[in-house]
């Protein structure tokens, strides 16, 4: 249900055609979509932490409270140069979330939607706005391997919420980025997430911190430890005698 991963280079494969994570990779939306405009229904949540949201089982991941639901397997990923994020996979799809720090009374993603679709292009990929759930969405094809538009196209789609002195992305990928009926379940799941911006000052647009629930970070620990406790055993392991004959190959030429 739960883990933690380090990011491989297809995990990053749309975060370098975009940009996103390196530079603050931002997205989050405003009001949700008129349905009788566009035949969307908009989406009741993400949430503050603060307003009232309903009482579901969810992950503690610091900035964002992921709620548990059957058939999706949540995981928080660390990389070194592109900051963390947490993908939740439903079958063949895909959704990556990050949360930032707004300015009060601000907003992004009206901005950063501009930028988004700019770094695309500039990547070989190619981008339009449509409505959503969430609001105004960005749906792109980008490089299926990074920085190489001759590997072919995959579809993705950005999704945003702006909140209070936050904005929320969300990062569809796989079948969910064309498909409704499989971006169903991860579009059900984002619009449950609540956001913890907390009260400590945040530079503008930079990543609010995500971190391992108790009980996981505990475990992660334990197992940290028990290695460490094998590596001081083996110091102490009896070496073999290098004077006892090994293995005998034989060459036939």
């Amino acid at each position: 249900m739960f883990g933690r991963r380090r990011a491989s280079d297809r995990d990053l494969a749309t975060e370098t055609a975009a940009d996103m994570a390196a530079e603050g990779a931002r997205g989050a939306g405003g009001a949700g979509a008129d349905e009788g405009a566009t035949g969307v229904v908009p989406a009741a949540g993400p949430w503050d932490m603060d307003e009232p949201h309903p009482d579901l089982p969810r992950v503690d991941l610091g900035s964002l409270q992921v709620p548990v639901l059957d058939g999706m397997d949540i995981q928080l990923v660390f990389a070194e140069q592109h900051g963390a994020w947490v993908t939740v996979r439903h079958g063949l799809s895909e959704l990556q979330l990050q949360a930032f720090a707004v300015p009060k009374r601000g907003s992004l993603w009206e901005d950063v939607r501009a930028e988004i679709a700019a770094e695309i292009t500039a990547a070989g990929g190619m981008s339009q706005e449509s409505a959503g759930p969430f609001g105004t969405e960005l749906l792109a094809r980008v490089p299926a391997e990074p920085g190489q538009p001759q590997s072919g196209l995959r579809p993705v789609r950005f999704a945003g919420v702006d909140g209070p002195r936050w904005f929320l992305r969300g990062l569809f990928s796989g079948a969910a980025a064309e498909n409704p009926a499989a971006a169903a379940p991860l579009e059900a799941l984002l619009s449950e997430v609540v956001v913890v911006r907390g009260d400590h000052p945040v530079p503008p647009r930079d990543l609010l911190e995500l971190r391992l629930p108790p009980e996981a970070a505990a475990a992660l620990e334990e197992q940290a430890r028990a290695q460490q406790e094998n590596e001081q055993d083996d110091r102490f392991a009896i070496p073999p005698n290098p004077f006892e004959r090994g293995p005998e190959f034989t060459e036939t030429r």
